[in-house]
């Protein structure tokens, strides 16, 4: 049994609220360039290079790339080996929470109850999901998430009998619904399968896998790169201005389900899709 303690937690979690917010991922930033590149609509080509400008800003100047700064998600892949130490598991994170949302100027946007809307002051508390895996490890992700690409996202409970078209139609009418509200090139997750909950928590899940990985499943790959591909046709674009951008990914995650239903959560998120890990 390897013991962590609670302090370890603290400062990982703060410094992933700070680096997520200041530095976009490379598989963010590649998507970004290579879409830059294939854009042929000079507008939309141009809001491009000032979101990789505003980018690289945010990166040399150690400021947030966008100023919302998030509702703060963490992913904990926690190993059955081990044994956290000096305190509560939750409590850490959430001090980690409040550490990097204060020491990295970030804005608080959590509020303790959501009809009373009473700011708490530090961003807290933070949405975590736990995973036991095998091993003596903790893989920490921090994906802080903007609620204007937020509130874009949609959830139906599809009939079996819907299928595969359903699924798809689904899909596509949940980002024409989104137009420009959040923010494109978006990223989209998409969960298929398990409960109502259960397919949520996939599409959230799906938003943190980088965006050159595909589904292993090649049925799901396949599926990805199609739905893209006529998500890109919709002509909504960069910020709504029309393009072949309107998409930078699509990522599938699945989970087997009753045989009465079809549930499908797409969870969207905008250009600046902020993911970081670490490992201890």
């Amino acid at each position: 049994m390897r013991e962590i303690h609670i302090s370890k937690i603290i400062d990982t979690v703060k410094e992933l609220c700070i680096e997520a917010n200041y530095y976009l991922s490379n598989d963010v930033k590649r998507a970004l360039c290579n879409a830059k590149e294939n854009e042929t609509w000079p507008l939309a080509e141009n809001i491009l290079d000032q979101i990789i400008l505003n980018s690289d800003i945010a990166k040399n100047e150690n400021m947030p790339i966008c100023q919302d700064t998030g509702m703060a998600c963490i992913f904990i892949d926690i190993g059955q080996d081990v044994h956290i130490v000096g305190g509560l598991l939750d409590d850490a994170i959430n001090e980690g929470v409040r550490r990097g949302y204060e020491e990295g100027f970030l804005r608080k946007s959590v509020v303790k109850d959501p009809i009373n809307r009473i700011n708490t002051k530090d961003n807290t508390p933070a949405i975590i999901y736990y995973n036991m895996v095998a091993g003596d490890k903790i893989k920490i992700t921090v994906a802080p998430k903007g609620f204007g690409s937020e509130n874009m996202s949609r959830i139906k409970m599809l009939k079996p009998s819907d299928g595969l078209q359903g699924v798809k139609d689904f899909i596509i009418e949940a980002v024409k619904l989104a137009g420009p509200n959040p923010c494109p090139p978006i990223v989209i997750g998409v969960g298929i399968g398990g409960t109502f909950d259960k397919a949520a928590y996939l599409a959230k899940k799906a938003l943190i896998r980088p965006l050159d990985k595909r589904n292993e499943d090649k049925f799901y790959s396949d599926l990805e790169e199609e739905l893209l591909a006529n998500i890109n046709k919709l002509g909504i674009g960069p910020q709504g201005f029309g393009g072949k951008t309107t998409a930078l990914g699509l990522n599938i995650e699945t989970y087997p389900t009753h045989i009465a239903g079809l549930p499908v959560a797409v969870n969207i998120n905008c250009h600046a899709t902020r993911h970081k890990e670490r490992e201890l």
